[in-house]
């Protein structure tokens, strides 16, 4: 493990934050957790924790001992002073005395005696940092260490590795209890550099920030030489199908199948990870009995579960029987769930049990999944889960890898902090959903890709410029790719990349398109056939891929069409536009009437003199022109005398897709003009 400690770089954030008022203490504690934070083999999404205790000065002048510790919901790779809020330390420091301290009281106290009432809840293991006597203590969930502390002989490898340098403290859940029984181990071994707390992680300590952190470091580069020492650990494979099947064909498969239907299916969002050692995991013909020991530490279990699913090797020559074989393996793994959470609820109730979908997915031959009910869940599921592997691979170098027993699991999994989180956060409207928007890069497109990120879903977004998709994905948070829609093989590839990405599809706005012009007595055959293959078959392509994807997810989906007024109200010289146009219209029919069984509702929206590549400045001020009127007045010419934008557009698209009851409609977004109204 690097060291990457810089006394110039220390010397920096110093009077970087001086500058802020910002004490040396807490900017060299910001300093020292960044670096920490900063690198996965030691703290990952939220976890491990450290503090400062300092001297602080109330608002009537007086200096008051102080604990900075780690706040609730901030990353350690990023913190900022404020992710440090400041406990007064006697008040903690006094309940040492006490015999027992419930978590709903632990955290009153601490909010109690906060400095500034804004902070956010100071860190579960608040009590540890105060209790012991220590200026700076790092906390953090190093793999290595992991790897040595998860194993039946745990202890004894811990002293092979670290003498008496490191007290060990056996596992107990974070809180009151753990603190007490760390302050006890410490004052039994009071000239120790840090504890070893057993099935969970490590604490170093020391009077200044780089004691700390230097003792961190060395302490895990001590047990990544010892792992080292072991031979490299390669699980004796399972034999797997000729050919195992391609990754956009299985994730929709997988997505459809952990769908919870709530009378409406609840989806989640997949995300996929695979490496050499990734496989030499799930390929291990012992699969099942070291994945399902546990979690490398007990905090990845409030997202990842305490146990993986494993589905069946998916064989591309055979994909039902994958299918069923991972349908029949989901079955068993939600009655295992639901028989272990009443089991424990019966000794340790009553707790309110989580939903029993599995948050990680192993597949052999391919890799793994996380599951979320976000992008951003998914992601910190998979990144644990590729954590897990790491260490329970390097934990079997040494021995069989153990992790804390299943009421253990179960009262961490269903902890009262936790369970009072329960239905507090109201999720958006399209959360959960993946919606996919064509010619997304500008005017409709780009409003409608936004919306749909406002309401919650994510979003890929497709244009045929690759640099205008791309940039508006960084900016809502999406995916963006380039993709010519005129190219079946070109937009399967992309569909296929959406369902790399998330694991499906639900949403498609199929929108791209382009306005052509000419008498259609004189047009060109070429331009005719040019309008034709962007504005009605390449609807078709989009609409069959979005399908195939549906289709093998079976929880239904949405199709929406931009078909424009030229669809039922066409204007002169508009014939190559409106034509095609118009056959899209009933294409958007034809689909909502052969695929309505199967769940997937189609619509479209009917929209006029939007500003966008379709309808450019320099057409408007022609057509203003033409008519002797101003610019505003001929946007505006419609029966609410207003003019439609975009976000008009986008927000019919949203509306649609929500009308769960809604099919084969045409929504007209025009400020309205009779001609163009349905019937």
């Amino acid at each position: 493990m690097e060291n990457l400690w810089s006394d110039k770089e220390a010397e920096a954030t110093i009077a970087r934050f001086a500058k802020r008022d910002v004490s040396e203490d807490v900017a060299l504690r910001v300093y020292t957790t960044r670096l920490l934070g900063g690198e996965p083999r030691l703290v990952l999404h939220g976890g491990g924790n450290t503090s400062v205790k300092t001297v602080m000065t109330d608002l009537v002048g007086d200096k008051v001992e102080v604990l900075c510790v780690k706040g609730s919901g901030w990353d350690m790779g990023n913190i900022e002073p404020a992710g440090l809020p400041a406990v007064k330390l006697a008040p903690l420091q006094k309940l040492t005395a006490l015999r027992d301290l419930s978590d709903e009281e632990m955290v009153n106290v601490q909010r109690c005696n906060l400095m500034d009432s804004a902070s956010p809840n100071p860190s579960v293991e608040t009590l540890l940092h105060a209790f012991l006597p220590h200026k700076f203590i790092d906390h953090t969930h190093a793999n290595a260490v992991l790897s040595l502390v998860d194993q039946t002989d745990a202890e004894k490898l811990c002293r092979e590795v670290y003498g008496d340098r490191m007290a060990l403290v056996p596992y107990i859940m974070p809180g009151f209890t753990l603190a007490k029984k760390a302050l006890e181990v410490y004052r039994a071994n009071p000239n120790v550099e840090g504890l070893i707390l057993l099935r969970h992680g490590i604490f170093t300590f020391g009077d200044t920030a780089r004691q700390a952190y230097d003792r961190m470091i060395e302490m895990v580069s001590l047990a990544e030489a010892r792992l080292a020492r072991a031979p490299a650990k390669t699980f004796p494979p399972i034999a797997l199908p000729k050919t195992v099947a391609p990754l956009p064909q299985v994730a929709p498969i997988l997505r459809g199948m952990i769908a919870l239907p709530h009378g409406k299916h609840r989806r989640f969002v997949l995300n996929f990870r695979t490496s050499d050692a990734i496989l030499n995991f799930v390929n291990g013909a012992e699969l099942s009995r070291y994945s399902q020991q546990g979690t490398a530490t007990p905090d990845h279990v409030i997202r990842t579960k305490a146990w993986p699913l494993i589905v069946p090797a998916p064989d591309a020559a055979n994909l039902t029987a994958f299918t069923d074989g991972a349908r029949q393996a989901l079955k068993d793994y939600e009655t295992a769930y639901k028989a272990y959470f009443h089991h424990h609820n019966h000794t340790l109730g009553p707790k309110k049990m989580l939903d029993p979908v599995p948050r990680v997915i192993l597949v052999p031959g391919l890799g793994l999944f996380g599951v979320g009910k976000s992008a951003s869940d998914a992601s910190i599921a998979a990144d644990l889960a590729e954590t897990n592997v790491a260490v329970i691979t390097d934990a079997e170098r040494l021995g069989p890898f153990t992790a804390i027993s299943e009421p253990e699991y179960f009262a961490f999994e269903h902890w009262s902090l936790e369970q009072a989180k329960l239905g507090q956060a109201k999720e958006r409207p399209l959360a959960r959903q993946v919606v996919v928007v064509t010619g997304g890069g500008s005017g409709i497109g780009a409003a409608t890709a936004r919306s749909f990120r406002s309401a919650g879903a994510e979003v890929a977004v497709l244009d045929m410029h690759a640099k205008l998709a791309q940039d508006l994905a960084d900016e809502i948070g999406g995916i963006g790719l380039g993709c010519d829609v005129t190219q079946p093989e070109d937009v399967r590839r992309a569909f296929d990349k959406v369902c790399e990405a998330f694991g499906g599809v639900d949403i498609v706005v199929s929108n791209a398109g382009a306005a052509w012009q000419g008498v259609i007595g004189e047009v060109d055959d070429k331009l005719l056939r040019a309008s034709f293959e962007l504005n009605f078959w390449s609807h078709q392509s989009v609409a069959q891929n979005a399908v195939r994807i549906m289709r093998a997810q079976g929880t239904g989906g949405c199709l929406l069409f931009n078909c424009s007024k030229q669809a039922v109200n066409p204007g002169p010289n508009f014939g190559p536009y409106g034509l095609p146009k118009a056959a899209t219209l009933f294409l958007m029919r034809q689909y909502a009437i052969d695929h309505g069984h199967e769940g997937i509702r189609c619509n479209a929206v009917n929209a006029d003199r939007i500003r966008s590549g379709l309808l450019t400045e320099d057409m408007i001020a022609k057509r203003s022109k033409a008519r002797g009127i101003s610019e505003k007045d001929y946007m505006a010419g419609n029966l609410l005398g207003r003019e439609v934008t975009a976000e008009n557009v986008a927000e019919a698209f949203v509306a649609l897709s929500l009308s769960k009851a809604t099919t084969a409609a045409v929504v007209t977004v025009d400020g309205g003009n009779i001609a163009a109204a349905m019937r």
